[in-house]
């Protein structure tokens, strides 16, 4: 489990770019792992903990039946789940206040994630908690 994956890598850094600036993205990345690893921890591990713990197995899909609209769960790809994953993240530490600075404020919600807390493992929660209360109409799911 030591290694990365490097498709989670490489959409992780293409997320977090703003106005195509790739290498400022990766040298944010950069820094959080240094970070990380001034922690004492393996900063490779907590990425694909984190990644693991926001990676969502279902979504809710809208169909409209009739003058009803019903809100359907449906099973999701693997390279679906990561990327909902990845924007949850980059997008939680986006809200948090940046007069921390994004590199601190991306650690800590990587850690926190890795260890099933924070706001994007919160999301997933939430995305399940609805699918689950809508599960009886999965026999709409025929799109």
């Amino acid at each position: 489990m030591k290694t990365i994956n490097t498709y989670s890598f490489d959409k992780f850094t293409c997320k977090l770019m703003v106005s195509g600036k790739k290498q400022k993205a990766e040298n944010i990345l950069k820094k959080v792992f240094n970070n990380i690893s001034k922690q004492n921890k393996d900063p490779i591990v907590i990425f694909n903990k984190a990644l693991e713990n926001t990676k969502p197995i279902l979504e809710v899909r809208s169909k409209r039946k009739g003058a009803t609209v019903y809100q359907i769960p449906v099973p999701i790809t693997e390279k679906r789940q990561i990327s909902l994953g990845i924007s949850w993240i980059i997008e939680t530490v986006r809200k948090k206040s940046s007069s921390r600075g994004i590199v601190l404020n991306l650690t800590d919600e990587l850690l926190n994630a890795s260890e099933g807390k924070g706001s994007s493992v919160q999301k997933k929660l939430d995305l399940h908690k609805l699918a689950k209360k809508n599960r009886a109409y999965t026999h709409f799911r025929w799109f």
